[in-house]
């Protein structure tokens, strides 16, 4: 890319972070929340960690926010009431809340503090639905209470937490804008 069509994208962006602070916040979340989407699909698909239930679980929040932040930011390049506005941005703060909880308790369980769910265990099914020993040696296992990878330290749901909290506060943000009108403190 030229330096020319960077510079007209540059100043597109500017302006509309100024002119449109409602629209870049939700579009940043929408963003956002799609890199970590895309982040978990790699380490899943090319690097070959399996998710545990609980980190599943963690993923549904991203797929409710990634649409709805894209629905609000075109409410508001629309022009869309303010008050639908700063529902749809708390339905997001509130949804990436959720999931920073989430990612919280999983972070919890693989450090030990407290107890996961028993699915989480590998369990093998009803007694008696089956041969045992078959049944063991062709389950894959994937343990919530074992970190498969860590950076800095967390585990991939300490980043969740860091992530969702980031985003929930992008969001919050935003609601506050729309429903106030008020950018400062």
């Amino acid at each position: 890319m030229s330096e020319s069509k960077a510079a007209i994208f540059r100043q597109a962006g500017d302006q509309v972070l100024r002119e449109q602070p409602l629209a870049a916040a939700a579009i940043a979340v929408a963003l956002g929340a799609m890199a970590t989407i895309l982040g978990a699909w790699f380490f899943e698909y090319a690097l070959g960690y399996a998710p545990c239930p609980l980190c599943l679980q963690q993923r549904i929040p991203y797929y409710v926010v990634i649409p709805l932040a894209v629905i609000v930011a075109a409410g508001a390049l629309s022009g869309w009431p303010r008050r639908w506005l700063a529902a749809g941005l708390a339905v997001i703060a509130l949804a990436m809340l959720v999931s920073a909880g989430l990612g919280a308790y999983h972070a919890g369980v693989e450090w030990k503090w407290w107890a996961g769910p028993t699915a989480c265990g590998g369990a093998l099914g009803e007694p008696g639905s089956g041969n045992l020993l078959e049944r063991a040696e062709t389950a894959r296992i994937v343990r919530c209470d074992e970190a498969a990878w860590r950076f800095l330290g967390l585990s991939l749901a300490g980043w969740n937490v860091l992530i969702s909290l980031a985003l929930a506060g992008a969001a919050g943000w935003a609601a506050r804008i729309a429903s106030t009108g008020r950018r400062d403190g």
